[in-house]
């Protein structure tokens, strides 16, 4: 006895192959899928975003901590200092420095340079 395939399999299959690979390029390509890596390093960017949240306002806090006219003073210094130089001028008065931690942070010196250049210019 011999088994007859049925006309429709080898479109069948054909139409499997080339949706799967429609879809996996689809998927990869909008985001939709993600390699291992890419989401360890989606996840790193994320972390570091969430620290330089929550660390941010308070170095802005340690640099309200002074007294009005050192603000004035030190906002002043901080203009002076060229663009890429701002967030070594916040390490140096320690203001990016956090209890436990062996030294300042960089990303959050930058990023308090310019909330600091934020609140210069409104004032």
């Amino acid at each position: 006895m011999k088994i007859e395939t049925p006309v429709w399999i080898k479109p069948g299959i054909i139409g499997g192959i080339v949706g799967a690979a429609a879809l996996a390029i689809v998927g990869f390509g909008t985001g939709y899928v993600v390699t291992n890596s890419n989401a360890q390093e989606m996840a790193e960017s994320a972390g570091d975003k969430a620290v330089l949240a929550a660390l941010t306002p308070i170095c802005v806090e340690q640099f309200k901590q002074l007294s009005a006219s050192a603000q004035s003073t030190q906002l002043a210094a901080l203009e002076d200092e060229s663009s890429w130089s701002r967030g070594d001028y916040i390490e140096e008065h320690g203001w990016a420095t956090f209890p436990g931690a062996d030294g300042p942070n960089d990303n959050v010196a930058e990023a308090c340079a310019d909330e600091l250049m934020n609140i210069a210019s409104k004032s």
